[in-house]
């Protein structure tokens, strides 16, 4: 095994108050608790106000902000003297789209000139860069005055863009028509960019790193971080992104041969890394998955899913909602992405034999194949696609032809796609697998996510709404195929609920009784009546998810409004429905403040299940092959929605008294202090994958094997049961469940 494979990460969100020096003064802290290896966020400088650091805009500085590059060399020297290691979160995908890019404002200034005009993935065919940038129409704000020019800038507010070397100081029309770029209206980001954008977020603009000067000149830095000691890992985000992922990891596997790289890449049902990835492993979001669905209850579930129907009046099947949430977005967040893709389909068909299709024709035939695509994407680079891509693009294939009057449009893409032949058809092939991610990131997790709802545990990062359970025979197999050099995860930054409020929403499945009761209670209050069944339904879970945590009512109200505006269905973030808002706001109020004056009985046996449930998780994820990521302030109860509720900054000095506490917050981190022990004593960890799992009616268990003995972690529903073995730790909770972890013999 490496050396430098981490026993246990902490992964630590930068900025909001937190920079290296603030970071620095917690590392006793952060090391005592058993950690090996901090793991940051992105590092480098950042966009103006940044909360998260993704949006770049010098990869080539380590963010002033954030204390700059003394400040980090001395923190890392500090981890290094306490034995800690540091991972470093990179982002190859993209940069900022902004001014403050220093890289994009040559860009602006020189166009296809500038010597950092291949560094952007910017389609200069379709004519000047588009920037869609203004709040109004151009035509109007030129009419009521809003533009200037001074000192080679043009000007509108606080808004400076650079103007062409030669431009000549004349009417305002005439200048902006020089330019090597085009402001317009903000509502054409839908159809009108002409950049490569993360997912459908305009601000981002992709980076070519498949250029072999692109790569070594985004990357520098990195790896002057690393060759100098600083740095003993990374972490790659978005890796799907890349127009090459395999070749990239390639590259930077060369360059740094001695260090590990785990990789953002979400693997869908039976999915697995491609074996031409040099890389330790994944983030971990298959893990977490993996745990939620051997703790969750099947019978419970189809109580739920019964009387989630009866409730609601939903009776579609996930699929067809994520095929219809496939639709809505292609519609509209990534219109703009499925017409470049079929005016590069046009390209890619000159000269064909087998059609000669019009535009409606391609339109329809690309739609089809990326609502079909099951997956992020498939890996055809330079012509070559594997058996299993193939395999995958031709299943694909097939079902987008189901219903379509004619299929030889789609037929003669999927030939392309599978064997591409000149510079188009290598274009619309690396385009198409960039776009399929994206479409079901924001379908699924952004948007049928939030429309399906009948068990939110089970709509998470990486999960699948519609296989929330797992029989004992696939845990194990998952589990014998897992690499001990990955990440088991339970919460992040991007998690759609925090570990303990996701193991709330597992215990539903346990106790569904429990769950419709509080639903009838909720239902009476005089507020309720403003609120659909369906939006009752996942308001109550989300309230439970939360209860207890510090500002509730005021989180819960926010993270309504966000998931009303991501299930895109009657109110959007570019046009809200403040009155179904506002109405989910009181109701949440008036929910959480009910459940605190007296909390009722069927809340109280929620929570002490799910109390049981979450150090199950932790134990599952302590002994797991892979190694536990802890998200920072995970060791203690964490309650959070989706970001940025997950993102709030934590009370480090309430961390560091936590052991000594008498609550579940300070059990649960007394126990991930011990379990860090553990596995420190117990190296056998990092070099074995056979772990054994059970499930059975009230009963859940992973036995690992470790030369001699055996190290049983379960959990029991059964009160009247004892756990088995010679204990090490365990927890009964309130409602009589327990948890435990006991030595075996083999």
């Amino acid at each position: 095994m490496t050396p430098s494979i981490p026993t246990a990460t902490y992964r630590v969100q930068l900025r909001d108050g937190l920079d290296f020096d603030a970071l620095e003064s917690r590392l006793g802290y952060i090391a005592q608790l058993g950690i090996s290896h901090l793991y940051l966020s992105p590092i480098f400088t950042a966009g103006s106000g940044s909360t998260h650091g993704y949006d770049i805009t010098d990869p080539s500085q380590i963010d002033p902000v954030l204390g700059g590059l003394d400040s980090f060399r001395a923190l890392a020297k500090s981890a290094h003297d306490m034995g800690l290691g540091i991972i470093l979160d990179i982002v190859p995908n993209h940069t900022a789209f902004s001014t403050e890019n220093p890289w994009l404002a040559d860009v602006l200034r020189r166009g296809p000139s500038s010597r950092y005009a291949p560094h952007f993935d910017i389609d200069w065919q379709a004519g000047p860069l588009v920037l869609p940038w203004l709040p109004e129409p151009f035509e109007k704000m030129l009419a009521d005055g809003a533009f200037s020019i001074s000192d080679g800038m043009w000007r509108m507010g606080d808004l400076a863009i650079p103007l062409a070397e030669d431009t000549e100081d004349c009417d305002l029309r005439a200048v902006h028509q020089a330019q090597h770029w085009r402001l317009v209206h903000s509502d054409l980001d839908r159809d009108g960019i002409t950049h490569r954008r993360f997912f459908n977020v305009t601000g981002l603009i992709g980076m070519r790193v498949e250029d072999p000067r692109v790569f070594t000149e985004t990357h520098a830095l990195i790896f002057d971080l690393v060759r100098q000691g600083l740095v003993q890992g990374l972490r790659v985000d978005h890796i799907d992104g890349l127009v090459d992922p395999a070749g990239y990891l390639q590259h930077l596997a060369q360059e740094l041969p001695d260090t590990p790289i785990w990789v953002e890449k979400i693997l869908v049902r039976d999915e697995t890394l491609p074996d031409a990835w040099p890389t330790a492993g994944t983030t971990g979001y298959e893990a977490a998955r993996l745990i939620a669905r051997m703790l969750t209850d099947g019978d419970g579930l189809q109580n739920l899913d019964d009387s989630w129907r009866r409730v609601t009046g939903n009776d579609h099947s996930f699929h067809a909602e994520l095929t219809q949430s496939k639709t809505d977005i292609l519609d509209n967040e990534l219109a703009a992405e499925r017409r470049q893709l079929a005016d590069m389909a046009a390209d890619a068909c000159v000269g064909s034999t087998m059609a000669q299709p019009g535009p409606e024709s391609l339109r329809e035939a690309v739609t089809a194949l990326l609502i079909a695509m099951p997956r992020y994407r498939s890996y055809v680079f330079d012509g070559q696609a594997s058996d299993d891509d193939r395999a995958l693009i031709a299943q694909v294939a097939d079902q987008a032809a189901q219903g379509l009057r004619s299929d030889t449009v789609l037929r003669m893409l999927q030939a392309i796609i599978c064997a591409p032949d000149f510079e188009a058809q290598h274009a619309f092939v690396t385009r198409f697998q960039q776009v399929s991610g994206a479409l079901l990131a924001k379908s699924q997790e952004d948007t049928a996510g939030f429309r399906w709802t009948r068990f939110l545990a089970a709509n998470e990062v990486g999960a699948e709404p519609d296989e929330a359970t797992v029989i004992a025979s696939e845990a194990t197999r998952f589990l014998a195929s897992a690499s001990p050099s990955g990440m088991v995860l339970t919460s992040t930054h991007d998690t759609k609920r925090s570990e303990d409020s996701r193991m709330r929403l597992v215990a539903i499945s346990h106790l569904p009784q429990d769950f419709d009761a509080l639903l009838a209670d909720a239902a009476k209050l005089p507020c309720a009546s403003h609120v659909t069944p369906d939006w009752q339904w996942y308001l109550l879970q989300s309230a439970l998810a939360i209860h207890g945590a510090e500002d509730a009512g005021d989180r819960l109200a926010q993270h309504m409004e966000k998931a009303m505006r991501e299930a895109k269905l009657t109110s959007f973030w570019t046009n809200p429905d403040e009155n179904a808002e506002a109405a989910a706001a009181a109701f949440g109020h008036a929910v959480i403040d009910r459940w605190q004056a007296r909390p009722p009985k069927p809340l109280q046996r929620l929570i002490a299940r799910a109390q049981s449930l979450s150090l199950s998780q932790l134990l599952f994820k302590m002994v797991m092959p892979g190694f536990p990521d802890i998200y920072r302030g995970s060791e203690d109860q964490f309650l959070a929605l989706t970001d940025p509720d997950n993102r709030r900054a934590v009370n480090w000095d309430h961390l560091a008294a936590l052991p000594q506490g008498a609550d579940f917050g300070a059990t649960k981190a007394r126990w991930t202090r011990d379990l860090l022990q553990l596995r420190h004593q117990e190296t056998r960890f990092l070099q074995r994958a056979d772990a054994q799992v059970q499930i059975t009616s009230g009963r859940v268990a992973i036995t690992r094997d470790l030369g001699g003995r055996c190290l049983l972690a379960q959990w029991s529903g059964d009160v009247t049961a004892d756990l088995s073995g010679q204990q090490i730790m365990s927890f009964r909770a309130d409602d009589g469940s327990q948890v435990g972890l006991a030595w075996m013999q083999s």
